[in-house]
């Protein structure tokens, strides 16, 4: 039998702290936003269901930003997420209608490991643009052919600071960098 886990929204919490908060860090902790949104948050090592591997729904326009220490990860449909992986994991930005599988066999399993590291190959492609601002434009023009304007539009309405801090840890640029790359985007489509 194939479990499934889908996401839904929940109070936007800090990892570290149980009141929202504002403000763009630049530092490891994720910037929160103060209405109701699809994050979920990390409040203990229990957050991947006790370290259990997770499948992102391969046959659905998902994926998900995995927030860690010092940078982020996306992992798209059909990739690994939780165990040993995400350990480190603070917080987590579902994309589209996430929802989580779990394998059933470990032929599922190890397809699921190598499609995260296909996943994590394609951002290591991104960032090797050598200007910041190309980096954070290929990773927007990546979500956007994938996901669509309309959903990345609904998200950063929802999530702006978080989502333009997330995306900049993702191709390892500044959260300055990111916002003017974005907002740039947000007034073409006005």
């Amino acid at each position: 039998m194939n479990h499934s886990l889908l996401v839904n929204s929940s109070p936007n919490l800090s990892p570290d702290s149980e009141t929202p908060s504002t403000e763009i860090s630049g530092s490891a902790n994720p910037p929160q936003s103060p209405k109701k949104s699809l994050i979920v948050t990390m409040p203990g090592k229990n957050f991947w269901l006790n370290n259990q591997l997770l499948i992102v729904d391969p046959r659905r326009r998902n994926g998900v930003i995995l927030w860690k220490r010092y940078h982020a990860e996306f992992a798209g449909p059909g990739a690994a997420v939780g165990g040993i992986f995400d350990q480190d994991c603070r917080l987590m930005i579902p994309v589209g209608e996430l929802q989580l599988l779990t394998p059933e066999s470990a032929d599922e399993r190890k397809r699921a490991y190598l499609i995260r590291r296909q996943w994590v190959q394609l951002t290591r492609q991104i960032t090797s643009h050598s200007t910041p601002a190309q980096r954070v434009q290929q990773i927007l023009n990546q979500f956007l052919g994938f996901f669509g304007a309309e959903t990345i539009s609904r998200m950063l309405d929802e999530t702006f600071a978080l989502l333009v801090e997330a995306l900049a840890m993702l191709v390892g640029v500044s959260h300055h960098t990111a916002k003017r790359v974005i907002r740039d985007w947000l007034e073409q489509q006005s």
